[in-house]
């Protein structure tokens, strides 16, 4: 996000008020550049850079500013409010558990706790077994890598590699980092763990005509020929479950090639499902999109609704790798979150949100996909499954991927808003609550659109 600075100064934009949005003062609002100062002086940069507005509260598919200002929320935080901001059930749960009152228990049981996983490995469905609860996403799939590693140990496999997907994301501590194959925000460690290995992702434009399956046999030639044995010095595959910055997924058969691959192996097959876990896709996991069974899930965001709750999900025999007191968390299975955790999936399951998501995405993608028909030059493509998509921008002379433009669009939702994902490139990513309304969702659409035209002209 470093090559887009957007603009702190309040700015005269046009007025809005419909049942969904409301714009009554210049963006940012006054008083933001006051605030946002003051987070510049003692926060870490590393913090910033999103649009200048100070979020005040949210509830459901809105978010409002300290202004009083209104948008449609496209972007769930991050793929975060599954159930909808401030989602009530989930609120009640935690209140319910404060008011016993207990907040924190380390590592000793509580009842909460036990209620909660076993409703998660319920939810997982088969070969799933046992859980282990975390805080963040980035700790699940460290948590998935040591799995892996120790499952290989057990095995004895001559080295414990790790085969993960190029342009794949996977979080910002070391092992997650090393998965991930952005080399500028991994060069701070200093080396590279020589057993993670990274093949290309099967881009579309890519592909070229080959089929899936040719182009991982011919990424998997290309680690043979460096020295690696897939039976003696790789013990898992590692995948997100698409490419995160642009929503894209893998073609089926890429995936099903891969599970082969790891079967005849003995090989672990994990999936990051921090952004397509929990309803997002239109199915329970994203995973299933592609009709394979994995060994372990890594899964974060949607699933705490909001309150800080991830974890890996397995069969008992790699989840139990870890002697007692081996794999702990401080905070891990805390009553608030697994009280969260549980309001999450009843939610889903009582209102049906997993085919919500499904049904709610055939109507964004169909407009989207009229967005790309009237602006075919600024549009190459509109990416994703259920509701979580991407729009891809480029320029219209030579067709080349246009972050400038992009960034320009997606200030332009926020003054007239709506929020989007900026991603710092050429794409902008939605993924509104799965509990938004279908008129808020086309009013979104259409505000989009209107952001486009307006941005081409100038």
């Amino acid at each position: 996000m470093a090559g887009y600075e957007f603009s702190r100064r309040p700015q005269k934009v046009q007025y809005v008020s419909t049942k969904y949005r409301t714009i009554k003062t210049s963006i940012p609002a006054p008083g933001t550049e006051e605030i946002l100062s003051r987070l510049d002086h003692y926060e870490s940069r590393s913090m910033h850079g999103q649009f200048p507005l100070i979020w005040d509260r949210a509830v459901d598919a809105s978010v409002f500013d300290i202004a009083g200002n209104c948008w449609i929320d496209f972007t769930s935080t991050i793929f975060v409010a599954n159930v909808g901001h401030s989602n009530a059930r989930v609120t009640a749960a935690m209140q319910d558990m404060m008011d016993v009152p207990i907040y924190s228990c380390y590592a000793y049981p509580n009842r909460k706790r036990a209620e909660y996983l076993q409703k998660l490995v319920e939810f997982a469905g088969k070969p799933f077994e046992k859980a282990f609860l975390l805080s963040a996403g980035t700790e699940a799939t460290e948590a998935a890598l040591k799995l892996m590693r120790m499952n290989g140990q057990k095995l004895g496999k001559r080295r414990r590699g790790i085969v993960c997907i190029e342009g794949n994301w996977h979080g910002r501590t070391m092992g997650a980092q090393m998965m991930s194959s952005n080399l500028a925000q991994r060069d701070w460690i200093g080396f590279q763990d020589t057993d993670i290995h990274h093949i290309q992702f099967p881009y579309p434009w890519v592909l070229n005509g080959a089929s899936p399956e040719a182009f991982l046999e011919a990424g998997l030639e290309r680690l043979a020929s460096s020295g690696v044995d897939l039976k003696n010095d790789v013990c898992g595959f590692m995948l997100e479950t698409f490419q995160g910055w642009g929503a894209i997924f893998y073609p089926k058969a890429f995936v099903q090639a891969i599970e082969k691959v790891c079967r005849n192996n003995n090989i672990l097959l994990a999936f990051d499902e921090m952004q397509a876990g929990f309803g997002r896709t239109g199915r329970r996991f994203g995973y299933q999109h592609y009709e394979v069974t994995p060994d372990l899930l890594a899964c974060g965001k949607g699933m705490g609704g909001g309150v800080s709750l991830s974890g890996v999900i397995g069969r008992a025999e790699v989840m139990d790798l870890p002697e007692i007191g081996n794999m702990s968390s401080t905070h891990s299975a805390n009553p608030l979150v697994c009280a969260a955790g549980l309001a999450v999936i009843e939610e889903l399951e009582q209102r049906d949100l997993v085919g919500e998501a499904a049904r709610k995405g055939t109507l964004l993608f169909q407009g989207l996909d009229a967005l790309q028909h009237r602006f075919p030059d600024r549009i190459s493509g509109a990416l994703g499954k259920g509701l979580i998509a991407s729009v891809l921008f480029r320029t219209p002379d030579t067709g080349a991927p246009d972050g400038g433009f992009t960034s320009r669009v997606a200030e332009r939702c926020m003054q007239k808003g709506l929020l989007v994902v900026h991603t710092g490139r050429e794409s902008i990513k939605i993924g509104p609550p799965l509990t938004i309304s279908d008129d808020a969702l086309l009013e979104g659409i259409d505000v989009l659109g209107q952001a486009i035209a307006e941005v081409d002209q100038e």
